[in-house]
């Protein structure tokens, strides 16, 4: 059975103090309906958060980028080897934020998605279509590219460290608002789309989050939906009593 999983995508906020603060609420809430919760923080948070996850099993770590190359003269840049040295066991790829503002493509994303799991961690793979995609009625190719691009060099026993999120970038800052059955038919899609490259097995157990505005008002409708197994959140888990709420909105198993 996949896994249901929450995923907070602090993106460039917080503080280290306020960090720490946030982390250990979230250890002391009662977050149980999730079977994980994962923490993506800024890359000076990594070993500061990850002393305060240690000692329990919920939780995880999670870095928000990674360098494309291994190692060398890449000043300011990360490597795959330096966020595992850190604590980090889960990264976010292929986040619009980087395909937009970065220009990240899929020469780049593939090559981080490969250093990634060479080095032991866990890939959360975004994929998702902008408005002009989405009005033109195209988003099933759009993403399909993007699997086939980005993923689908990937070997059966990779596919088991990846998990995808589902990012609608044309409900995101438009005004406009994708509604949970429309989470359901593209993460259906998506699966779809594994399962004829993968088998039924792989894409049965790969977990899909929707990145579309998660809040506690919305969650437990979205997470309802068969083929939606959480959410990356952004604004909504940079306050513990929000995310927990995010974590504690999954139906019984």
């Amino acid at each position: 059975m996949r896994d249901y999983i929450a995923a907070g995508n602090w993106k460039m906020n917080m503080s280290i103090a306020n960090g720490k603060d946030l982390a250990q609420g979230l250890i002391e809430s009662n977050t149980t309906s999730s079977d994980k919760v994962i923490l993506c923080v800024p890359f000076t948070h990594l070993a500061v958060v990850n002393e305060i996850l240690k000692g329990q099993d919920l939780i995880h770590l999670g870095a928000q980028n990674v360098c494309c190359e291994p190692s060398g003269a890449f000043t300011g840049e990360i490597s795959a080897a330096m966020l595992t040295d850190a604590g980090a066991k889960y990264v976010l790829i292929g986040h619009s934020e980087r395909r937009g503002y970065y220009h990240e493509d899929a020469g780049i994303l593939s090559k981080k998605i490969t250093l990634a799991l060479e080095n032991g961690l866990k890939v959360i793979y975004c994929l998702g279509e902008p408005l002009e995609v989405r009005q033109a009625n195209e988003q099933n190719a759009h993403i399909k590219t993007q699997l086939e691009s980005d993923l689908f060099l990937l070997d059966a026993s990779q596919m088991a460290n990846i998990t995808i999120a589902y990012e609608p970038i044309w409900a995101i800052g438009t005004g406009k608002t994708a509604s949970p059955e429309q989470a359901q038919d593209m993460h259906a899609f998506i699966r779809a789309t594994l399962e004829s490259k993968y088998g039924a097995t792989i894409a049965q157990n790969t977990s899909i989050l929707y990145g579309g505005s998660v809040k506690p008002a919305n969650a437990s409708e979205i997470f309802s939906k068969e083929d939606v197994d959480g959410g990356l959140v952004g604004g909504a888990s940079l306050k513990v009593d929000s995310f927990a709420a995010i974590c504690n909105s999954f139906p019984p198993k």
